[in-house]
């Protein structure tokens, strides 16, 4: 769960990444998300990555088939607007997972949450408010 959730996060903050990047030449935006998915590491478990490298079984995720909804992206509004949703949902998930083992780790996690919240009104605000 750790493993996935981990990834989620990461995917979902690197694709908004590179459209602002690649795809709006947004310097700022594209370098404070950067910054944002370097933070997402559990300090614990990132000294033996391994550990954490065994539990993953994407082979049988049972809700690894996507939905029809996961497959249509209207525009890049809806695309922006599912990935940041998707790294929110994960990082709750590691903030809540990890108060079993470090009060710590899920404060961290609980802050990059609440600074994708930020982040997705400014840039949302910014790039598609007519």
């Amino acid at each position: 769960m750790l493993d996935a959730n981990l990834n989620r996060l990461s995917e979902g903050i690197r694709v908004v990444e590179d459209i602002l990047r690649y795809g709006f030449n947004h310097k700022d935006f594209a370098l404070s998300l950067k910054n944002l998915r370097h933070q997402c590491r559990i300090t614990s478990y990132f000294a033996n990555y391994f550990e954490l490298l065994n539990t993953r079984d994407s082979l049988k995720d049972v809700l690894k088939p996507s939905t029809k909804d996961e497959q249509t992206r209207e525009n890049l509004e809806n695309i922006f607007l599912a990935n940041f949703k998707r790294a929110q949902e994960s990082a709750r998930v590691l903030e809540e997972i990890l108060k079993l083992d470090s009060v710590q780790e899920s404060e961290h996690f609980k802050s990059i949450r609440y600074t994708l919240y930020t982040l997705e009104k400014e840039i949302l605000t910014t790039l598609f408010t007519p």
